[in-house]
Parts: structure tokens; C-alpha cells; sequence
């Protein structure tokens, strides 16, 4: 089992390493919906201004009953209804037309962050096909899936719930500013004097938070990581009793992802108390002072009662932010962590003037190869072997020799870092890989079979195949009489949960789905690790049927399964130590005859 990057590496301080590059990327794919956003702008201030405006039309109205009721004691004409009536209509439309905006501007803007979010997960699936071997070494099935799904979605909500929330917010502020100093200065002043408290705090807490939310994001790869090793290796882990050992460490990982989500939640929750407070000590200072120039005569009734609306909305934005804030450090964390994999090196799969050779005899050279998967550890020394086309070539020797390897550069998982490698006289560099790699046909020793009919999995080897030459393959690799067996046949769904099917079942059906395929080359990887004596006869005798004028690479280490290879190449700690046939080798009596006579002492 894999557990890199599961471990707390990172700093206990880690911060957002780029913030303004982050927010400027961000942008940028913001910015293809520039008519969309316009329209948010529009609507979102249309709907704050509207709402702004209410309050002080019913000052109005307060005003007008107070006036009545005043002028009903004096002997006046009493309260004017259809006057307060006229006003209360007013107030109505405008906070309908505010609320009509604040849905039409909600809905544009749902549907550009689910656009963007789209856009992100298309190029993350796009990306994963375009990144080299070598990153997935460094990487587990949780931290990538944890991108691809857990940041992503931090990304849209934030993105949707956030954006509108800080447009309307800081529009709010603004309009209830100047609508509070339409009303009476002196006491503007006072209820602005909480502002720059209110940012100093805001800002404060924001600084102290931001390292937790970015260490939350962190740590629920690294959760997730162990989740996925512990689903889908659950039964070696049952071998091994190893149930304890995997809970500590996912325990371990969840303590860490409790502790930054809790401390993250804590800071970035203290902000709406403490807006709260310093709204209610505004909210006392405007009453006394509302009362006091009310008894001067500088303000009337309703101004008082419309200026108190205004001074206790105007903490409710900046509350708001604050109340955000939490959602845009986890949103600048995740959006980090996002554009970060993007920004990934990618293979070279396009190059200028690439071969294309119209006829592919099968001729590979190794010339002087050096490789490590560290540069500062070089594992393949100086491997040089010439292979024709049409021969069957077997690499063997003890683990760790380098075997699998020899295959992975040949099929360009990795670069060398010296000497070269030719098929048909042509570097392999100079191929895109996409050319390169529909030359060979492989089957591995580890089987893979997605969801789907057993027909579809046959048909991955070759998409244009008809269902006569998929049951043609079959027949070849000697799994038709069983596929019949099945329910449905051809036509079985297989999934995760199939479990009428064994590993030797499913090594032939990857068998005849490289039969299908009709490689040039044709690579073998352990190919009959998985199965029976009886049926590895069956494979034998399909595959000599299938290596008919293709040159074939056979890594073994069952020797009697390539006895009959034209070269055997004998590999040990990355060089080549011996080269020939079966009978040339045994005489030799060198590293090859100890292997093959070492797996039969015994019998």
C-alpha cells in the first residue's frame, strides 16, 4: 500500500504561497463571462440601492403619523392615510423590485461559477492524461481525487454564496453612507467611527485564520488518501491484520484535520459576535444622539427611525464579510491547490516534425541507456541490445533488476537520461506519443477492467472492432467457452463488485483484449502470472499464434513460459550480464541457469 503524502509535512504556518497570482487566475477565468458578470454588477447594485432607499421612505411615513397624531392634539386635520398609504405602496415596489434583482443577480451568478467549475474539472480530467508517470509516483489516488472533487466544490460554493455577498455588501455600505449623511452629518461621523475598528479586527482574525484554512484543505487529502487505501486495498489489509495500523493512521490524519478545522472555524466564527457588539454599542450612541439634536430640532422622528435602520444595517455588510471571509480563505486554499496541478509539467506529447512512419516493421535498438527515477540514483547502467523485427525477446532476472523498467522506457513512461532508444532506426523522442504508443500492445500483471460489458472491455483494445472479431480475440486467448458461461454472456456488466471472476479469468480477458488490439510490438508483463498450469498451456499456444511477425518483449519469471524465446536478455542491478538463447544460457552456467535451476530443485 501506498502512503506517501500522507504524512503532516507541511508547516503548522503554511499560508497561501501566491494569494494575488491566485485571485488574478481566478479572474482570468472569471473573465470570459464578462457580459455576465456586468449583468451581476447591475442587478446586485440595482437590488442594494433599492433596498437603501426603503428606510428613508419610511422615515417618511413615520414622520407623516407623527405629524398627524400632533397636529390630531392640536386641533389639526388628523393623521393623511392616503398620504402614509402612498408611501407605504412605494416602499412595497421598491423592496419587490430589490428582491426581484437580488434573484435575477443570484441566478446569473450561479450559473457562471457552475460554468467555471465545469470548465476547472474538464481540464483536470484533460490534465491527469497529459501529466508524466512520475508525478503519480509522488502522489496518491486520494490527494488527486481530493482536488478533483473536495476543492473544486469549496471552489463553486464559495465562489457562488461569496462573490454576490461582497458586491451587495460593499455596495450597501457605500449607499447607506450616503443616505445616512443625507439625513444628518454629525451623527454619520459617529456611526463611521466603527469602520475602521471593524476592518482592524476583521483583519486580525482573517490573518490568524488563513493558515488553519489552508492546512484544513491539507489535511482532507491526506484523510481522503487513507480512505481510498483502506477501500480499495481492504482485503490485504485483512491478511495482514493490518486493521489497527490503518485506523492509527487515519486517526492520526483526522486529529490534524479536526484540529486546523476547528481552529479555522472558531477564528473566522468570533467575527459575528464581535460585529454584533460593536452594531449594538452604534446602535446606543445614534439613539442618544438621535434624541438629543430630536430635542434641538435638527432631525425629525422619522429621520431618527430611518437613521437607526441605516446605522444597524451598516455593521450588517460588514458583518456579512466577515461572515464570508471564511468561505473565501477556504476558496483561495482550494483554488491554490487547484491551479497548482494545472500548472504541473506536462509530457511533451506534441513535438514540430514528428516521425510517421507509414509501415512499422518491428526493428527496436537500446543504445547506451542510462536511467534512475533520481537522477542522483542511476539504476539502468548501460544497457545497448539490438532486437529485429518479428523476434521474441525475454528479460529476465532477480527483482529489482530493472526488467519492468527496460519496458517503461521503451514505451516512453520516462524519459532516459542518456543514450537512446530506436524503433525502425527512429529515436523515440522524435514520435509523438500518442504514435508511438499505438505501436505496442501490453497485458499486465496486474488486470484492469473498467465498469462496463465484458463485450466493451474486450473492445478498449480496438473501439472500431466488430463483435464477430471481439469474439474472434476470445477464441484466441481461449476465454470464449467461459464468457459463455457467464449471465448475459458478452453483455455481463462487470463492476467492483463482480466476484464470479477470477484473477486468471481476468488476466485472459486483458489477454484478448491486446489480441484485439493487433500491436506491432507486443509487451508482456508477468501475463500468465495469474493462472493455472492447464490454462497457461491454452495462453501459450495462442500467444505463439499471436507473436507471428511481431517482435515481443516477455518479462518472466516462471522461465519455463520462455524457453522458446529467440534472445533472452539476463539482467542484474541494471546491466546486462548475459544474452542468448535457452540451451546457449544453460551452458553458460552462469546467472540464468542458477535462476531456471533454482525453481525446479524443489521439484
Amino acid at each position: 500500500m501506498n502512503n506517501r503524502g500522507h504524512g503532516p509535512s507541511g508547516s503548522k504556518n503554511e499560508k497561501v504561497k501566491d494569494f494575488k497570482g491566485t485571485i488574478k487566475k481566478l479572474f482570468s477565468y472569471m473573465s470570459f463571462y464578462k457580459v455576465g458578470l456586468i449583468l451581476i454588477l447591475i442587478f446586485a447594485l440595482g437590488s442594494t440601492v433599492f433596498s437603501i432607499v426603503g428606510p428613508k421612505i419610511l422615515g417618511n411615513a413615520t414622520t407623516e403619523l407623527y405629524t398627524g397624531l400632533v397636529s390630531k392634539i392640536n386641533g389639526g386635520n388628523g393623521i393623511d392615510f392616503d398620504k402614509i398609504k402612498s408611501i407605504l405602496i412605494i416602499a412595497l415596489i421598491l423592496y419587490v423590485v430589490s428582491a426581484l434583482f437580488s434573484y435575477i443577480q443570484g441566478f446569473i451568478m450561479t450559473n457562471i461559477s457552475q460554468k467555471i467549475t465545469y470548465k476547472l474539472r474538464k481540464e483536470l480530467s484533460e490534465k491527469i492524461g497529459r501529466l508524466p508517470i512520475s508525478f503519480f509516483d509522488k502522489k496518491t489516488h486520494g490527494e488527486i481525487l481530493s482536488i478533483i472533487t473536495n476543492d473544486i466544490d469549496t471552489m463553486s460554493q464559495s465562489l457562488n454564496q461569496s462573490a454576490t455577498q461582497i458586491i451587495t455588501s460593499v455596495a450597501t455600505i457605500i449607499g447607506i453612507l450616503v443616505m445616512m449623511l443625507s439625513i444628518n452629518v454629525s451623527m454619520t461621523l459617529i456611526t463611521v467611527i466603527v469602520l475602521p475598528i471593524s476592518m482592524v479586527l476583521i483583519g486580525f482574525i482573517m490573518k490568524k485564520s488563513q493558515k488553519h484554512f489552508v492546512n484544513q484543505q491539507k489535511y482532507l487529502s491526506y484523510v481522503n488518501g487513507n480512505i481510498e487505501e483502506m477501500y480499495s486495498g481492504h482485503s490485504i489489509i485483512k491478511v495482514f491484520n493490518a486493521e489497527n495500523k490503518m485506523l492509527n493512521e487515519f486517526n492520526k490524519n483526522n486529529d490534524l484535520l479536526y484540529e486546523t478545522a476547528w481552529k479555522s472555524q472558531f477564528l473566522s466564527g468570533l467575527m459575528q459576535p464581535i460585529m454584533v457588539f460593536i452594531g449594538n454599542i452604534n446602535y446606543v450612541l445614534v439613539a442618544i444622539f438621535g434624541g438629543y439634536f430630536a430635542v434641538k430640532g435638527k432631525i425629525t422622528v422619522g429621520n431618527i427611525q430611518s437613521f437607526i435602520q441605516y446605522s444597524r444595517q451598516f455593521t450588517n455588510p460588514i458583518a456579512q464579510i466577515a461572515q464570508v471571509s471564511n468561505m473565501l480563505q477556504s476558496m483561495m486554499a482550494a483554488s491554490e491547490r487547484v491551479f497548482e496541478f494545472l500548472e504541473q509539467e506536462e509530457e511533451n506529447i506534441i513535438i514540430e516534425n514528428p516521425v510517421k512512419l507509414d509501415k512499422i516493421e518491428g526493428n527496436v535498438e537500446f543504445k547506451n541507456v542510462k536511467f534512475g527515477y533520481d537522477s542522483n540514483k542511476i539504476i539502468i547502467n548501460d544497457f545497448s541490445a539490438k532486437i529485429k523485427s518479428g523476434q521474441k525477446i525475454a528479460i529476465v532476472g532477480p527483482t529489482g533488476a530493472g526488467k519492468t523498467t527496460m519496458i517503461k522506457l521503451l514505451m516512453r513512461f520516462y524519459n532516459t537520461n542518456s543514450g537512446a532508444i530506436l524503433i525502425d532506426n527512429k529515436n523515440i523522442n522524435d514520435f509523438n506519443r500518442e504514435d508511438l504508443r499505438n505501436i505496442f500492445g501490453m497485458v499486465l500483471q496486474d488486470t484492469w477492467l473498467f465498469t462496463g460489458t465484458i463485450m466493451d472491455n474486450l473492445r478498449y483494445g480496438n473501439l472500431s472492432a466488430t463483435d464477430d472479431q471481439v469474439i474472434e480475440a476470445a477464441k484466441n486467448a481461449h476465454v470464449h467457452h467461459f464468457i459463455q458461461t457467464l449471465p448475459d454472456g458478452y453483455n455481463m456488466e462487470l463492476n467492483e463488485e463482480t466476484n464470479n471472476i477470477s484473477g486468471g479469468q481476468k488476466q485472459l480477458l486483458t489477454i484478448a483484449r491486446a489480441i484485439l488490439a493487433d500491436p506491432k510490438v507486443l509487451i508482456l508483463d508477468e501475463a500468465t502470472s495469474n493462472v493455472d498450469t492447464r490454462t497457461e498451456i491454452l495462453i501459450q499456444k495462442a500467444m505463439d499464434k499471436l507473436m507471428e511477425g511481431r517482435t515481443t518483449f516477455i518479462i518472466a519469471h516462471r522461465l519455463s513460459t520462455i524457453k522458446n524465446a529467440d534472445m533472452i536478455i539476463v539482467m542484474n542491478e541494471g546491466d546486462i550480464v548475459e544474452m542468448g538463447n535457452h540451451n546457449e544460457l544453460l551452458n553458460k552456467q552462469g546467472l540464468y541457469a542458477n535462476l531456471y535451476n533454482s525453481q525446479f530443485e524443489n521439484i
